[in-house]
């Protein structure tokens, strides 16, 4: 189901790349504007996945209310369908509590999906799906990736070879529709006055994001990222094929079962979240409702909530 514009119209937006300083920012602002945090993170939705996925801590969230964080177990799949629905459920309640909804995270997919609505497709095809996962497990994620940029490029070139899930997502499109997936989700914004509050993304300086990332990942290993990896192969039903793709997981298992060695697994985590924060600048300059804000070093979580206030406020 869409997102309601009624509901749309009286929330607000705060994205941007991984380790921006997102989590600060948006707890000074549902101080400021009596919010409740709604969460935009695809991967914060599992329980047990806690430090991989940054999530806010204990004291956080008791000093202002989230929501959407933990709500499905490891071991299922979750659609951005089912995100749309139940992030609309969630705004719903808190506006009926007169609060504002904020929603805070960096999965681009999810915020375009609530701005401008999304393309359902045709239903899942598991014998597909489970025969595309056997061809990337034979050939390479990169092979994967290859049939997609034949069939569609456009979509190739959005998709990280190592996104999986939602590459093998655009080739069952393909092959169920005859239609590329990138020509069937060209939604446009909606009318101003249907657009949210605000809508605003922080854009920081490159270097500073990338040393910021750089120990945001030693931080997780060193607060026990392996041994919650360990922890969740031994679940019964296993992790999903999502959720062992998530980035940090996929790396630590690959390390738990033989083929890195940890060094190795933690200098390509840092790889792969410096290639994520890239893609993620590139899905946010494409949503023309999100307003940039640039994040410096200098500035103080007060003084770009004030920012914030003052420049994105209507």
């Amino acid at each position: 189901m869409p997102f309601p514009v009624e509901l749309l119209t009286a929330t607000w937006f705060v994205a941007g790349p991984t380790a921006s300083g997102k989590t600060a920012l948006s707890l000074c602002l549902a101080k400021q504007l009596n919010a409740e945090i709604v969460s935009l993170d695809s991967m914060a939705i599992y329980r047990g996945m806690d430090i991989g996925t940054a999530k806010p801590t204990a004291e956080e969230r008791r000093a202002v209310p989230h929501h959407l964080i933990d709500v499905a177990d490891p071991h299922e799949e979750f659609s951005v369908s089912e995100f749309v629905r139940l992030a609309a459920a969630a705004a719903e309640e808190i506006v009926g509590r007169g609060r504002v909804p904020l929603f805070v995270g960096g999965t681009g997919l999810y915020l375009r999906s609530i701005l401008r609505g999304m393309s359902e497709g045709p239903p899942a095809d598991w014998s597909l799906r489970n025969e595309l996962q056997e061809y990337a497990e034979q050939h390479g994620n990169e092979a994967l990736h290859a049939r997609l940029q034949q069939q569609d490029p456009a979509s190739a070139e959005k998709l990280h070879p190592n996104d999986t899930r939602r590459i093998i997502r655009a080739l069952e499109v393909i092959a169920l529709t005859g239609i590329p997936m990138s020509q069937s989700q060209h939604h446009q914004p909606r009318p101003e006055e249907q657009r949210p509050k605000a809508t605003v993304w922080l854009h920081p300086p490159r270097d500073w994001l990338y040393h910021r990332i750089d120990a945001r990942v030693d931080a997780m290993v060193q607060q026990g990222l392996v041994d919650e990896t360990r922890q969740l192969l031994q679940l019964t039903p296993p992790m999903s094929r999502t959720a062992r793709q998530a980035l940090g997981y996929r790396e630590i298992i690959d390390h738990l079962e033989g083929s890195r060695t940890l060094p190795d697994a933690i200098e390509q985590i840092k790889t792969g979240t410096r290639q994520f924060a890239k893609r993620q600048h590139t899905w946010f300059r494409q949503l023309e409702e999100c307003r940039q804000i640039d994040v410096t070093a200098e500035c103080s979580v007060e003084d770009l909530c004030r920012r914030i206030l003052a420049e994105a406020a209507p």
